[in-house]
């Protein structure tokens, strides 16, 4: 294809740029509306259009490193953008680019601009870094003593100016309800302060951002979307551990937020001090303001919970048996607990049958059996670290003397045996290790306990303990 004009008008541009690139240059409005300039001009702006064929739009990247971070993390939303302009479109394609010009943006005439006036009016307050989930709402958490603390502080701080802590800090297990009061806190911002600007992001995605805008020289769009905000949070903050440059950079805007007096908010599934691979400097700026533990729940919580959920399905009875018999055996985290429920009720409305306590254990038999009997990395962790009268923090760090060393590798192997994990996450959760220090510690385990009875005794004692 080759390149046009400047188009001046509406008018213009579809006479000038013809209809498929037109809606083209629709969906990267759309595109940089929804997760702001710099994604825009680090990802997007670099893909060619090169038309659609039979239902799919086909488009050109530079390189497989762009072709691929788009494809893990934008092409669903893209394709949602082009089916909205034309709906016999149910395909994307990327591929690796040929040697000819490309339609990007800025070689079909369009200025970035001109490009999204349509869309930037549509909200007064935006969120930068990704799309938020509907469900996620305050209306929708389900408040018990476990988390009535952090949901207090999220709400304080999307209702109001008049926050004496900063940052909020946010931890407990996965699916116990942080990324939820994340994107409630967004979406009560647009409602009661428009204007204010936010920006949500996993910390995961922090990170590639950065290290996109190092590789295309484009740090100072970075900081600026990163910087410009009045409310910055950050996801699972415990991703960034050992990621030296992305922690010096995260450093440095948490300074500049909070110099400015604007507001962060900050998640991790375990409490500041307890943070390995994280610079000491950060961790003492995240217990600056409000360290708030979200626990695990309890039956009345997750009871709560369900009834909550049960009472949106659309012409189905949950028996209030039923509900009970969830919340006492699905204990792991919401999330798990909430697809127990999916799960019912989808089944009764596809095949039609009431919902029953025999139906439900037959549904979800391998998901209670499942629940009986599984064990977590952080119970394990806590086990051995309390039976050698350790620090949990000294059990995840970096010291090797043999007091500390010898009790990790048995917590590694314990993880092992009684967790269906796998050796890279349970890498992850011993401080940031990787893989293949798991398997030297199983194997090592494995070869004293034939020789060392001590040692022996001690794995099959904490083997009980964890099992009963």
């Amino acid at each position: 294809m080759g390149t046009t004009g400047v188009a001046t008008s509406s008018a213009g541009l579809e006479d000038g740029l013809g209809a498929e690139q037109a809606s083209w240059a629709r969906v990267c409005g759309k595109f940089k509306h929804e997760f702001g300039e710099h994604a825009f001009k680090t990802w997007l702006s670099q893909l060619g259009y090169n038309g659609v064929d039979a239902g799919t739009v086909e488009l050109s990247a530079p390189t497989k490193f762009v072709r691929d971070w788009i494809q893990r993390h934008y092409a669903p939303r893209i394709q949602d953008y082009f089916a909205a302009e034309d709906p016999r479109i149910k395909n994307l394609s990327i591929r690796l680019s040929a040697r000819r010009e490309m339609q990007r943006p800025e070689n079909m005439g369009l200025p970035v601009q001109q490009m999204d006036n349509a869309h930037v009016a549509a909200a007064s307050s935006v969120v930068e870094g990704g799309a938020l989930d509907p469900k996620y709402t305050f209306d929708s958490f389900v408040v018990g003593k476990s988390n009535e603390l952090a949901y207090a502080a999220a709400k304080r701080i999307a209702e109001t100016n008049d926050v004496t802590f900063n940052p909020l800090f946010l931890h407990g297990g996965v699916g116990l309800g942080k990324t939820h009061l994340m994107h409630a806190i967004a979406w009560e911002v647009r409602k009661s302060q428009p204007g204010k600007k936010v920006a949500y992001v996993s910390a995961e995605k922090f990170m590639f951002e950065f290290i996109a805008a190092l590789r295309f020289k484009d740090t100072h769009v970075f900081k600026q979307k990163f910087r410009n905000v009045d409310l910055l949070m950050v996801d699972d903050v415990q991703f960034i551990a050992n990621k030296d440059s992305t922690q010096e950079e995260f450093f440095h805007t948490f300074n500049a937020l909070v110099d400015n007096r604007c507001q962060v908010v900050i998640t991790a599934d375990r409490s500041p001090t307890d943070l390995e691979g994280i610079e000491d400097r950060i961790i003492s700026r995240l217990g600056w303001g409000l360290v708030a533990d979200i626990h695990p729940t309890d039956y009345e919580l997750r009871l709560g919970i369900l009834q909550s959920k049960a009472e949106t399905a659309v012409d189905v009875d949950v028996p209030a048996e039923v509900l009970e018999f969830l919340a006492r055996r699905i204990t792991s985290n919401v999330r798990e607990l909430e697809g127990a429920l999916n799960r019912v009720l989808a089944y009764a409305t596809l095949v039609g049958r009431p919902i029953t306590m025999d139906m439900t254990r037959d549904v979800l038999q391998d998901l209670i059996r499942a629940n009986d009997r599984k064990l977590t990395i952080d119970e394990i962790q806590r086990a051995v670290a309390d039976y050698f009268n350790l620090r949990l923090s000294e059990m995840l760090s970096q010291r090797r003397s043999r007091s500390i060393a010898r009790p990790r590798q048995m917590a590694m192997y314990l993880a092992k045996q009684l967790t269906p994990r796998s050796l890279p996450e349970i890498g992850r959760r011993f401080g940031g290790r990787d893989h293949t220090t798991v398997m030297h510690a199983v194997r090592k385990i494995e070869d004293l306990r034939r020789d060392d009875s001590q040692l022996d005794e001690d794995i099959t004692r904490l083997t009980r303990l964890l099992e009963a």
